[in-house]
């Protein structure tokens, strides 16, 4: 097993001046996670899964869904919710197949519906479609 990645502490402070500095630090927080995909690979053994540069794309790609965020705030804010998930993954909070069914399968994993509600009343189509979606 490689030594143990220390994650270069980044630090996200409570506010952002202007968009600019928001931006640095988005690039910022990117090359960490970067920088600690062979960590990650080698801790929950994903060489047989994934390829690091699919891993690269998949944390690229969460980044890219919130690239329309012009606010510095909320800039900030997904900035440490990101470091957070970072730091779990690192220091081994999460088991394999999280890390799997997020990143690696990602949203490709929706299941058919169609086919769970064979053999139910109508009764308990009713009652699952009023209290739980």
């Amino acid at each position: 097993m490689a030594a143990p990645f220390t994650l270069r502490k980044i630090g996200v402070p409570p506010n952002s001046a202007n968009l600019t500095e928001a931006r640095r630090r988005v690039f910022d927080f990117f090359r960490a996670a970067c920088r600690s995909i062979p960590t990650i690979m080698d801790i929950y053994n994903l060489q047989d899964v994934v390829a690091p540069s699919q891993l690269r794309f998949a944390i690229s790609a969460q980044i890219r869904n919130n690239s329309h965020i012009t606010d510095p705030k909320v800039i900030d804010l997904l900035l440490f919710k990101g470091m957070e998930e970072l730091t779990d993954i690192v220091d081994h909070a999460k088991q394999r197949h999280h890390i799997i069914g997020q990143y690696v399968v990602g949203e490709g994993l929706i299941q058919n519906t169609g086919n769970k509600d064979q053999g139910r009343t109508d009764f308990l189509k009713n009652f699952y479609t009023s209290n739980y979606f």
